[in-house]
């Protein structure tokens, strides 16, 4: 076994190699992963419990085993006498490292957590729900009419509401007759009916006028999982939770999650388990924040890329990591949701948007009924960054979407200070043209770094690192300020101008902050960033050439990491086309704003299954434009293609010749091969 095994941090993804006997709180620490410790590391306080993932990471190389950290330690034992130490947590300030580990620092134990940024928004459309509170008076039994007490309430319902043919969720038939004596004959029945002319099922009773019914609407993202409680009666959204989905601690991208399934037999399972965990804690977090019983909701909508729709329906995901990229199922999926270990009234129900195809999943599809392109004159590119980039484009004669391999560069991973969305994380960055000097704006503190008082706040919250948009910010300002060239080189030369470009090995870096944690972009950092954004592009430039498009006239951003990239430096970076900067908007959690809509209203549920059937799917990796795409997205912000519109708006560096070679007829040179292929 390695005298310095390899320890990985989850779910911030940092990662080193330390000597046999190493403290794991040690290692974090060096490694700038909070785990906080407020005991001197006597095994008092018990704030810095980790857990240990088992189990075969194929992307990092590593075998994570409990036999690769020490024995349960004197420390620990007395700490579990005395305290809560739950099974499978570990002491990191008494647990040492003796072997490759992946290591998860669990959300209750993390302070700097990350931050959800998936709130609802407050849209507010009309209210159709699948679930109706029917309140009905049933005449009592008679000897003379020898008709059932579910079959009276059947009557009745027919009678009053309108009902076809109706049925009872199993669970009721042993409660039916209490429940009616309860309510001497008046009761109200929650029916479930998907389709307005369709079959109805029972799946409430209560006695007398019972006037509350509720149902939830989850994004299920490979980062992030958002929850909103939602009023079926008012078609408020009422209450909202977010939380880090737990599989990261199985893999920070989605091949990787199908690789820990395909390299660990219990590990969709695992992740599954993990999962519905994650989404049974927050619907208890939701209830309890508006004061509501989580029996009374009786209706549920969860939208999700198709890795995370598999795994919580319980489906093996490992079709999806190869071609031909087959879904198990791609129609809409409705179950009681108790088949899928929702912990909501018994005779609850659940709906899953459909998957627009391989790895544009249920996420796309609700994100493209809340934006509506297909409902459009105009032609709109929506786009949700992710780890897998999901891209729909089109109006409402014809409507196209695709996949691109984006990787975890936009979500941190892969870059040498990378960090998810948390407090200390740098978010925004300027760059001073003239003299190279940075400020920038972290999350956690509100005021520019700069700006009188950070420096006291930042003693508090720290500097720990750059998230996703402050990455997109700082490489698209270091071409604007010509610290890198268009094909993303940081200029060695500028050293002798600032002491901000320093060498770093055979090539250059940029300091963008000095303190308890010095944070710098690497070349390696911009060359990541380059290639996620060039699989971006290429997935868009796809969809334009099958569409017959130079240009788009309008883009919006889904999804939380959406939300917060500032337009005009995505575009500076070349992650999406020329457009009016006026016209391009971040539409915040569209995939949870559609889960809420085919919560609140069943037509929205035909609409959209009716919708991705005349979608036409662009796989990427079956296009042989795909790698010219790549090439010339390489570049900031393209090789080959003009962005006239940005250029009013922003002074952008001159472009390079073009090579004597190059025909100018957007074919790029192919001396370069940069292109991923896989799935990200």
């Amino acid at each position: 076994m390695s005298q310095n095994p390899l320890v990985l941090f989850m779910p911030s993804g940092r990662r080193g190699r330390f000597p046999v006997g190493t403290p794991v709180l040690d290692a974090a620490r060096e490694l700038g992963v909070y785990v906080e410790s407020v005991c001197g590391g006597r095994g008092i306080c018990g704030r810095c419990q980790v857990e240990v993932a088992e189990g075969q990471f194929a992307k990092h190389g590593i075998t994570s085993s409990n036999d690769h950290i020490s024995a349960f330690g004197p420390k620990e034992q007395r700490y579990a006498e005395k305290r809560d130490l739950k099974p499978g947590r570990r002491l990191s300030c008494s647990a040492t490292v003796q072997g490759d580990l992946v290591i998860d620092v669990p959300a209750d134990a993390q302070v700097n957590t990350q931050i959800v940024r998936k709130a609802a928004d407050t849209k507010v459309f009309p209210r159709n729900p699948a679930l109706n509170m029917c309140y009905v008076e049933l005449e009592e039994p008679d000897m003379h009419k020898p008709l059932g007490d579910l079959d009276r309430l059947f009557a009745a319902l027919r009678a009053e509401w309108g009902f076809g043919e109706l049925s009872a969720d199993p669970h009721l038939l042993p409660q039916v007759q209490a429940i009616l004596r309860q309510g001497q004959w008046a009761v109200t029945a929650a029916v479930h009916q998907p389709d307005t002319e369709g079959p109805a099922t029972l799946v409430a009773l209560y006695p007398g006028l019972k006037n509350e019914a509720y149902g939830i609407a989850c994004d299920i993202g490979s980062t992030t999982i958002a929850l909103h409680l939602v009023s079926l009666l008012s078609g408020l959204t009422i209450a909202s939770a977010g939380a880090s989905n737990p599989q990261i601690r199985f893999g920070e991208d989605l091949m990787s999650r199908v690789s820990y399934v395909m390299m660990n037999p219990d590990g969709r399972e695992g992740m599954t388990e993990a999962v519905r965990e994650a989404i049974n804690s927050l619907i208890g977090e939701v209830a309890e924040t508006a004061g509501i019983d989580r029996r009374d909701i009786l209706d549920a909508v969860f939208v999700g890329n198709p890795i995370m729709h598999h795994l919580f329906l319980g489906i093996d995901p490992t079709e999806l990591g190869g071609a031909p990229f087959a879904l198990a199922v791609s129609g809409a999926v409705a179950m009681p949701a108790r088949a899928n270990g929702l912990d909501l009234n018994e005779g609850a129900r659940l709906y899953m948007l459909p998957c627009i195809a391989g790895h544009v999943g249920a996420d796309a599809a609700a994100a493209t009924l809340a934006e509506g392109p297909h409902r459009s004159d105009d032609i709109m590119l929506l786009v949700d960054v992710g780890t897998n980039a999901e891209i729909v484009l089109g109006n409402k004669d014809h409507v196209v979407a695709a996949s691109s391999p984006t990787g975890p560069a936009f979500e941190g991973a892969e870059i040498s200070s990378g960090q998810r969305a948390a407090n200390g994380a740098i978010e925004r960055v300027r760059i001073d043209p003239v003299t190279l000097e940075p400020r920038f704006k972290v999350i956690g503190i509100d005021v520019w770094s700069d700006e009188p008082g950070f420096a006291e706040k930042a003693e508090t919250v720290g500097v720990t690192g750059i998230c996703g948009s402050g990455i997109i910010e700082v490489v698209a300002e270091m071409f604007l300020a010509r610290i890198a060239s268009e094909d993303g080189v940081i200029d060695g030369a500028l050293a002798a101008k600032s002491p901000r470009i320093i060498e770093d090995g055979r090539t250059f870096s940029y300091v963008l902050h000095e303190g308890k944690q010095t944070i710098t972009v690497t070349q390696n950092d911009i060359r990541a960033i380059q290639l996620a954004k060039a699989a971006l592009y290429a997935g868009i430039k796809l969809l334009m050439d099958r569409m017959g498009l130079t240009t788009v006239d309008r883009i919006g951003f889904a999804g939380a990491f959406g939300s917060f990239i500032d337009p005009k430096y995505a575009m500076v970076l070349g992650l999406i086309p020329d457009c009016d900067l006026e016209n391009v908007k971040a539409v915040g959690n569209a995939a949870g704003t559609g889960a809420r809509m085919a919560l609140i209203n069943r037509d929205y549920r035909r609409e959209i299954e009716r919708t991705v059937r005349r979608i036409e799917k662009v796989e990427t990796a079956l296009e042989a434009k795909f790698q010219d795409h790549f090439v010339a997205a390489m570049a900031m912000p393209n090789k080959e293609d003009e962005f006239p519109r940005l250029a009013k708006a922003v002074s952008l560096p001159p472009r390079k010749p073009r090579p004597a070679n190059d025909a100018g007829d957007g074919t790029a040179p192919r001396r370069r091969r940069g292109g991923r292929r896989g799935r990200g």
